[in-house]
Order: C-alpha cells, then sequence, then structure tokens
C-alpha cells in the first residue's frame, strides 16, 4: 500500500491517540478549532513546514516506530532536517555488516549501473518534453566504466541541464539560484526523504555511501540511491515551470502541494507499473541482496 505525505503549513497542534495521528488547527473557513485524525500506520512522510507547528514527543515516538520519514522546514520554508528510525529491520545487525564489509569493486559496478541509468532516465526526460535525439545520452550511458572514472554523469549532466529548460537562456542548476531551482530543492528534499525511509526499512545505513562519501553528509547512500529517481522529479518541475505565467514560478503553497506527490508518481521497474514510493522500496531490497551477494545488479526504474 502506498503511504500518504502530509504537510503542515499553518498552526497546529499534532499528537497521538490509539496509534492515530490528531491533528488540531483553526478551520480556515470559520476560523473554530477542529480536529482530525490520520492512521499512523498509513503514513509515509510528514512535513512540518511552520514554526507553528508543535509536536508531542509521544506522537514522534509512534512516528518513528512506524518507519515515518520527519521533514523539518526552516524559516524559508525549505526542508532542512530529516528524522529517520534507529531500528527498521529485524536482520538489521547482519545487513549493516553486510554494506559494511562490501568490496571496493562491487561499490564501483553498483556506481556503474546507477550512474547509467541515471543518464537513460535523463535522455527519456529529453525525449518527451523537448522530442529531442538523445543517441549521444544512450551512448553514454553504455559507455559509463566502473566507477565511473571519466565522469559521463558530469557530462551527461551538463548536457542535459542545458537543454531541458531552454526556455532560460543561461539556466544554471545550483543550490541558490534562479527559477526553477527552488522547485527542484523542494522536490529532491522529498525524494530524499523517500529513499533514506526506504533504505532504512531495508536495514541499511543511509549514511556510507557507494559513492557518495562528504564527512558532513549523513545521507551518503540516499543520495547515491536517488540518482536514477530525479528525472522524475525533473519532468515534473519542467510540467510546473512550462504552465507558469510568466515562465517565473516561486515556491507557493499550491506547487509545493505537486510537489509532495513525488511518492506517488507513476515509475515502471521490473517491467511493472509502480508508485515511486513503492520502486525506491524494491531499489532498497535489490540493493541489500547485492550487498549479501544474491544479485549483481540494483533494480531501478526506467523512463
Amino acid at each position: 500500500m502506498i503511504k500518504k505525505t502530509l504537510c503542515f503549513s499553518n498552526r497546529a497542534y499534532l499528537c497521538c491517540r490509539n496509534r492515530q495521528l490528531i491533528i488540531r488547527m483553526d478551520d480556515p473557513e470559520t476560523g473554530e478549532l477542529c480536529e482530525h485524525t490520520r492512521p499512523i500506520e498509513d503514513i509515509g512522510v510528514v512535513v512540518i513546514e511552520s514554526e507553528q507547528v508543535t509536536l508531542s514527543s509521544y506522537l514522534i515516538s509512534a512516528l518513528l516506530e512506524n518507519k515515518v520519514a520527519l521533514i523539518v522546514c526552516d524559516s524559508k520554508h525549505m526542508p532542512s532536517g530529516l528524522m529517520l528510525p534507529l531500528v527498521g529491520n529485524t536482520e538489521q545487525s547482519e545487513r549493516f555488516g553486510a554494506q559494511i564489509s562490501a568490496s571496493l569493486p562491487l561499490k564501483k559496478q553498483l556506481w556503474q549501473q546507477t550512474v547509467s541509468m541515471k543518464i537513460r532516465n535523463q535522455g527519456a526526460v529529453l525525449r518527451k518534453v523537448n522530442n529531442m535525439e538523445i543517441g549521444n545520452m544512450l551512448a553514454w550511458a553504455s559507455q559509463v566504466k566502473s566507477g565511473d572514472p571519466d565522469n559521463l554523469e558530469g557530462r551527461a549532466a551538463a548536457y542535459y541541464w542545458r537543454n531541458l529548460f531552454g526556455e532560460c537562456p543561461g539556466f544554471v542548476r545550483r543550490q541558490e539560484g534562479e527559477a526553477p531551482n527552488g522547485l527542484l530543492n523542494y522536490g529532491y528534499a522529498i525524494l530524499r526523504a523517500v529513499v533514506a525511509r526506504a533504505l532504512v526499512t531495508s536495514g541499511l545505513l543511509p549514511t556510507l555511501g557507494i559513492h557518495h562519501h562528504n564527512r558532513y553528509n549523513a545521507y551518503c547512500l540516499a543520495d547515491d540511491i536517488m540518482e536514477p529517481y530525479r528525472p522524475y522529479v525533473d519532468r515534473l518541475v519542467y510540467d510546473i515551470f512550462k504552465e507558469a505565467e510568466p515562465n517565473c514560478v516561486e515556491l507557493t503553497r499550491e506547487l509545493k502541494a505537486r510537489l509532495l506527490t513525488i511518492p506517488t508518481l507513476e515509475t515502471v521497474i521490473s517491467g511493472k507499473r509502480s508508485p515511486l514510493m513503492v520502486a525506491v522500496g524494491q531499489t532498497t531490497a535489490s540493493l541489500y541482496k547485492c550487498f549479501s551477494g544474491e544479485l549483481r545488479k540494483i533494480s531501478y526504474p526506467e523512463m
């Protein structure tokens, strides 16, 4: 079952009763205090966007116990923190051991697969939205070597961003940049939380990456595994950007609501259609099997 993503942008008090999320907030029409409930077992991601949202410690404990990813935003309403459960799998200790002992050649091969699929999916986005010939992207995807020593990921990315938002002369993909960078940042933060949650559920450490290894990054593995999924976010942001009048968008509440649908985006993985959140779970499960020696290939979706 696909888990729900909840976002709280206004003043609210959140607590837990009988394994239910209790939401107390002002009714937008009458201004009177009202109460809503949601089964915690149905929730996958919670985004706390307003500084006027209060959570009980018991609720936080219940959310983590049910493997909910809890995202907290800063004063600019951008995701700034992520809370995940410490225990996500009954075989966690054994799985940690398999992950930690994975050989460098295996990690390089897994990164090769990851980069290759990312480039293929980026090419698929360019073909769908701009009707472009993508022979060069497919060629780069097939030429990726173990560990990507030739940095074909970077070469493909430069071509991809230059052509995806052709309506924006000089567009550069960066954290602090002009539109639609803000939409991309928000979307990637949601995707990162979904991937980190799935890694924990599969009994893996999100910190120990197969390629990313920044000493200050607590989610290196999540940043690795989310790479082939980024084009799904890019496609959604492209659609939002094209609909904007004029072609300059701000991160409004309505647009955030659309970005919060990322976990439910349709993917095709192993020949079957599946919501993105479910597909990510299949990916992380296959990653563990690669670490344990049961598989040699990660299962990724293909656009």
